[in-house]
């Protein structure tokens, strides 16, 4: 599609907008515009209130507390947190953060037009499964021009985002099931202009959803193959039906012809990040679901979710009466998605949940830490520009070894909301504070408290399915719920339990009647992000918290204002919009972005940042993408000196025509291509590992 043909017909309206390496393509399939829109959150909750107190600081603030009871299994092992005080270092950066057996030099920022994965010297990639892969025996080969939804749905599917890699118990590490969300498609360069476009919507909906697929390899110092036929192999369709759990379940808020109970949900959409729970099942969240829908567009709850009557880019509701809630009966159907989903990728006869407990809204993601108290607690990031950050707390207890009991624990519970407070009263956009670091307290604002509807005028139902507007009306004396830069992935980190937050960007942050900077969101325009480090009073289950800045993403070396938690700004690799988060097996935390530094045309990538010790806030860059893509899902085995990530949208502003990217098969023009391979761009879950000794 041209530049041209897209400003006449208004089909890309983030064209000229987007900075860096983000494309208006992207901006329309994924997210459906939502910055060239109407800011959702109108609300007038005043959302964040400085302290002049300095004594408030987490500085003078207690730790987190004993955790022995904070664990996590992946695969066969367990990782247990560790208590920091909050004048000494974790046991991570006591013994050593540089302990990795990952060891690697940092790789410089790479060129966006660059059509290659970037690694350091001495590691080599290639691919776990691609796009089209066949996943089951009777699965036809991947046929580019000639896909069907019928071999769709028998292959893994388009735009990977999150994925985990959980070992089969007794495989002795030869075997374990990769999960994969599969996030949204990009019907310009997946399928020839003469295919019908209804076999292309077709195709492209069978292309969405979830995956779960075996692995085996000969042993830990070789890489991963998936495997074909395999008896857990499982695709996660439109007509794959999900229970819905928790105390909206069953109401009439989500009721619709088709589902007279309210408890039964065909399909998931937008799949973004995700999260591993302590009893080794899979959470993903539902993200830009409203792009998917057509409705009348001026309720409140629509507004605030950003429906509106507006044709969808996909054109489902084409097909199918329920993608438009105007039509008799299927008023509810949006209602039913934006929740966090639930996924068992060891039974694949199990049936799958939406918890309504969590709160809908666009989940990024969800992640699970058991607290000292045993109870589970759950992060989630409401990915929108001036959005907020949201905690549930389980109503029972982990029970360990009891994994049907464990698998109840996020359908009732307690749901919070994120408040924060600067201690810098006089904090000026893109400045340091006069304290010499972003920092804070914060309190959890109730939405559902022991059951009960903590918001005036709505029902505990009301408050979990217009999660949105339950968080405008939360409250306390210091005023109302915190207005985020697109809080995305968050990730408590098992060895010191702090919770960070990656907030990706928010451009229109101080434009117009817009609010402007404060200490937890520094940057007027804000187009690079940042990273929120939360420090909870107590266990997790807490109602307050500590919180300071990690680092304010941007490029030095470009004249951006940037801070990195006090290392020197010319020490570190250009980080822009992170995304996803990650902990290796020492604490280090991994930030794979969406978004290169703004305005200098490189590549995305994946970033290692030391959390303690001298070299906190130290980022470094393991690898980039290719061109046009994003980088997603990490998963960081450093004990084996691997990396995964999730290659998405590779190639996205070209045309079927005329691909701009070849990733991963790179069959040289002229060149027929072997069974399976395509000159065309294939999201693909890829594995990094060392060649060298």
């Amino acid at each position: 599609m041209s530049e041209t043909t897209a400003r006449k017909f208004n089909l890309l309206p983030m064209l000229g907008h987007t900075k860096g390496k983000r494309s208006a393509v992207t901006c329309a399939l994924k997210c459906d515009n939502a910055c060239a829109g109407d800011v959702c959150n109108t609300s007038s909750n005043s959302y964040f209130r400085d302290i002049a107190s300095a004594t408030m600081s987490r500085r003078a603030a207690l730790g987190f507390g004993a955790a022995g009871a904070l664990a996590v299994v992946l695969g066969n092992a367990v990782t247990s947190a560790e208590p920091a005080s909050a004048a000494g270092l974790s046991k991570a950066a006591k013994e050593g953060f540089g302990q990795s057996k990952l060891q690697f030099t940092a790789i410089p920022s790479i060129d966006a037009s660059v059509d290659a994965v970037t690694v350091p010297e001495g590691f080599t990639w290639q691919p776990v499964i691609r796009w089209g892969d066949p996943i089951f025996n009777d699965a036809p080969a991947f046929d580019l021009n000639n896909q069907t939804a019928a071999a769709q749905e028998q292959q893994f599917g388009y735009n990977n985002d999150y994925t985990d890699i959980l070992e089969i118990p007794g495989s002795k590490g030869r075997r374990a099931v990769l999960f994969a969300n599969h996030e949204y498609t990009n019907d310009a360069i997946m399928f020839p202009a003469t295919m019908p476009a209804e076999q292309q919507r077709a195709v492209g909906a069978a292309a969405h959803g979830l995956s779960v697929v075996e692995l085996e390899r000969k042993n830990k110092n070789t890489p991963w193959n998936y495997v074909k036929g395999a008896p857990l192999n499982r695709r996660y369709l439109n007509n794959t039906v999900y229970e819905l759990t928790g105390p909206a379940a069953g109401s009439s808020l989500v009721k619709t012809v088709k589902d007279p109970e309210g408890r039964f949900i065909k399909g998931t959409l937008g799949n973004c990040a995700g999260g591993t729970t302590p009893w080794g099942t899979i959470l993903s969240g539902e993200e830009n679901f409203q792009g998917y829908f057509v409705a009348p567009g001026t309720s409140a709850s629509d507004k605030r979710y950003g429906l509106t009557s507006n044709a969808t880019a996909r054109k489902w509701e084409m097909d199918d009466p329920r993608w438009d809630t105007r039509n008799e009966g299927y008023q509810n159907e949006a209602n039913r998605f934006g929740w966090i989903v639930e996924v068992d990728p060891f039974d694949p006869t199990s049936t799958p949940k939406k918890h309504s407990s969590l709160g809908r809204f666009k989940h990024e993601g969800a992640n699970v830490i058991i607290s000292e108290s045993g109870h589970v607690v759950a992060y989630s990031g409401d990915d929108e520009r001036f959005d907020y950050l949201y905690k549930f707390v389980s109503k029972d207890k982990y029970r360990e070894g009891d994994r049907k009991h464990n698998m109840t624990l996020l359908s009732a519970g307690n749901l919070y909301v994120a408040q924060f407070t600067g201690n810098s009263p006089d904090f000026k956009d893109s400045d340091l504070p006069d304290d010499g670091a972003f920092d804070g307290i914060g309190a959890w604002l109730p939405l559902v408290v022991d059951g009960k509807s903590a918001i005036d005028g709505m029902s505990v139902e009301e408050v979990l399915v217009y999660t949105r507007l339950a968080a405008d009306k939360a409250a306390n004396e210091k005023g109302g719920a915190t207005k985020m830069d697109r809080a995305e992935d968050v990730e408590p980190s098992l060895h010191t339990g702090k919770v960070y937050v990656a907030c990706t960007n928010n451009s229109n942050r101080g434009v117009g009647s817009n609010e402007g900077a404060n200490e937890v969101n520094p940057r007027n325009q804000n187009r690079d992000g940042h990273i929120v480090e939360i420090t909870e009073t107590g266990d997790q289950t807490s109602t307050s918290f500590t919180w300071n800045l990690l680092m304010v993403c941007g490029d030095p070396a470009q004249g951006d204002f940037t801070y990195f938690s006090g290392f020197p700004t010319d020490k570190v690799s250009p980080i822009s919009c992170p995304d996803n988060l990650a902990f290796d097996s020492v604490g280090n935390l991994w930030i794979s972005t969406d978004g290169a530094p703004s305005g200098i045309g490189r590549a995305d990538g994946l970033f290692k940042v030391t959390l303690d010790g001298a070299e906190r806030g130290k980022v470094e860059q393991f690898l980039a993408v290719p061109r046009d893509a994003e980088t997603c899902g990490p998963i960081i085995h450093d004990d084996e000196r691997t990396v995964f990530v999730a290659v998405q949208h590779p190639g996205e502003d070209g045309t079927f025509a005329k691909q701009v990217s070849f990733f991963p098969d790179y069959v040289p023009a002229g060149t027929t291509p072997a069974p399976g391979q395509a000159r065309a761009p294939r999201p693909s879950v890829i594995q990094v590992f060392r060649t060298d000794s």
